[in-house]
């Protein structure tokens, strides 16, 4: 009798290296409040995005580490075409320098 398998997804991990972050994008509304409904391609590119990865910061003239300013799971807002957009396992990710992020959205 055979086993059935289950085929495994792979995760790939990305540690951004020095003071850059891997942000995943968030979904620009669909809707207006009027109701119209806006195709993909009248999407414009959004500013938010989610913080997935933290590098461990750039070092200074002296040689002492600055942290990045932001964590794991903060919503920010960054400059509207910094970054390196990448591909990794079919989601789509954005690595961006912290100088690039103008502010933490809190809720």
């Amino acid at each position: 009798m055979a086993q059935a398998q289950t085929a495994k997804k792979t995760t790939t991990r990305l540690t951004p290296l020095g003071n850059r972050v891997l942000v995943r994008r968030l979904e620009a509304e669909e809707k207006l409040p009027g109701g119209i409904i806006l195709p993909d391609t009248a999407k414009k590119k959004q500013e938010r995005a989610e913080v997935i990865a933290v590098g461990t910061g750039k070092k200074d003239k002296s040689g002492n580490l600055i942290p990045v300013e932001v964590k794991v799971g903060d919503v920010i807002l960054m400059e509207k075409y910094s970054g390196q957009e990448i591909t990794l396992d079919d989601e789509e990710y954005v690595i961006v320098r912290a100088d690039d992020i103008i502010a933490v959205i809190q809720k």
